[in-house]
């Protein structure tokens, strides 16, 4: 059951707002001055407070101050009467959740409590994550509880365990490079290099001296030795990114050096060993490349001992809000500014977009939003998400537009909540007799979305 601080130095409003939130099946403590409440926080734990902002003896802003040095994460609604709208604003600029103004509809108010608390239980969870994938697996920064992350995480670290090749499938943006760096971290090598390469950033006529070295005097302007990356990762691991870019002549070559261990430097007249484990990735269909002859069979084989795929944004989408939150508070250190939250409505765009370019284009998104926000709250308009343009040949009414968007949404909703209603109109932020009344509209069966 959700505890929750009520402080208001009205009597009768602390008697009504108890009583109608303990209907609502809430635990509800109560306390009319600064210094009751204080003693509350310090010696228990609430999901949420609710602090009018002025009283006889000080302001609920001093109130919340005080509040959030105890628990930063608490969320905090601040009731105000018109007068001190002003005031309210500097409230949420101290970090309150949201404030509402007096008289306020309950309706409201019941709607900001179950925002405010699934809000505070979002940054407990990627917290909570983040402790477990450190502790359980020792994997820090990548985010995700969809059972389709689970699975990629469980087979990170089954792959970290033996000196096995490992490929790496996905699109662009979908954190192949970090699950290659898991993997190097959770290993027995975790102490010595790790070499990333992307090989599609190198010319071809470059790629064999990167790869492999070069000996003084091998070419024109060689002046000096050069360890290649295969020997700057000798004892680690290298991580050849975009493999399948590697171009045919060089592959044969890729190909006895994986299988031998050993290499010929450019000029040298002996080979050097090395002890290394490869970890490649690519954002091409590898069985296509094979196929259509663009990339060597047998060295497919090698370097995809252990296959990993990694899914796109699309077919995760219930980790969304787990790395918006995450994002928030890595961009608010990036941009130095203190950006602690994002509206419903912003978050609502971001979860029925499609996100081609997966976990990075969000990030860039949430970095741009923070870059143009002009408090501590990104709201739907900064948010710019595609390349933002109209095609004007195909522009609809308004109602059009509406009624697609609201379909469309409600679709995503459903795949996502697996159809359960309940968690559908908590995440949307509407009433369950609502959420229902929209399916019905249009013509939306909440079980043909559930999964066994």
């Amino acid at each position: 059951m959700d505890r929750l601080l009520i402080v208001d130095d009205d009597l009768n409003i602390l008697k009504v707002l108890k009583m109608r939130l303990e209907s609502e099946g809430y635990q509800v403590e109560t306390a009319s001055d600064i210094s009751a409440a204080k003693n509350l926080v310090m010696n228990n734990e609430y999901e949420l407070a609710v602090l009018d902002m002025k009283f006889s003896g000080g302001s609920g802003i001093e109130l919340m101050k005080s509040i959030r040095e105890v628990d930063r994460d608490l969320p905090v609604i601040i009731l105000t009467a018109y007068g001190t709208i002003e005031s309210a604003v500097e409230a949420m600029k101290e970090g309150a959740y949201v404030y509402l103004t007096k008289p306020f509809d309950h309706r409201e108010l019941l709607l900001q409590i179950k925002n405010g608390i699934e809000k505070s239980n979002l940054s407990r969870e990627v917290k909570r994550l983040r402790s477990i994938l450190h502790q359980d697996h020792g994997i820090q920064n990548i985010i995700g509880r969809s059972e389709v992350m689970k699975k990629v995480l469980d087979l990170a670290v089954l792959a970290s365990q033996s000196d096995s090749n490992v490929f790496i499938g996905g699109e662009s943006g979908t954190g192949k490079g970090m699950i290659a760096r898991a993997v190097h971290e959770l290993s027995s090598r975790k102490d010595r290099p790790f070499v990333s390469l992307n090989c599609a950033a190198i010319p071809e006529t470059l790629l064999e001296s990167e790869l492999f070295g070069f000996e003084k005097g091998a070419f024109t302007g060689a002046a000096s030795n050069k360890k290649g990356f295969f020997l700057q990762a000798d004892g680690g691991t290298i991580f050849l990114d975009e493999i399948s870019e590697i171009p045919p002549p060089m592959q044969g070559k890729l190909l006895k050096a994986i299988e031998d261990r050993e290499f010929y430097p450019l000029g040298a007249q002996k080979t050097v060993k090395v002890d290394i484990r490869i970890i490649s990735a690519s954002n091409k269909d590898i069985e296509k490349e094979v196929e259509e002859g663009r990339f060597r069979r047998d060295l497919l084989y090698r370097i995809r001992v252990i296959p990993i795929w990694m899914p796109p944004l699309r077919e995760r989408k219930e980790d969304i809000p787990l790395l918006v939150e995450h994002f928030l508070e890595k961009t608010s250190a990036k941009v130095n500014k203190k950006i602690r939250d994002i509206t419903p409505q912003a978050l609502k765009k971001i979860m029925t977009y499609s996100w081609p370019g997966n976990v990075r284009e969000l990030e860039n998104a949430i970095e741009c939003a923070a870059v143009m926000a002009r408090g501590e709250v990104i709201q739907d308009d900064m948010l710019i998400v595609g390349n933002g343009k109209t095609d004007e040949g195909t522009f609809r009414s308004f109602r059009e537009s509406k009624q697609d968007f609201e379909r469309n949404y409600l679709i995503e909703l459903m795949k996502i909540t697996r159809g359960n209603v309940s968690q559908a109109a908590k995440l949307a932020g509407k009433y369950r007799a609502d959420l229902y009344a929209l399916l019905e509209k249009y013509h939306l069966n909440p079980p043909e979305f559930r999964q066994d």
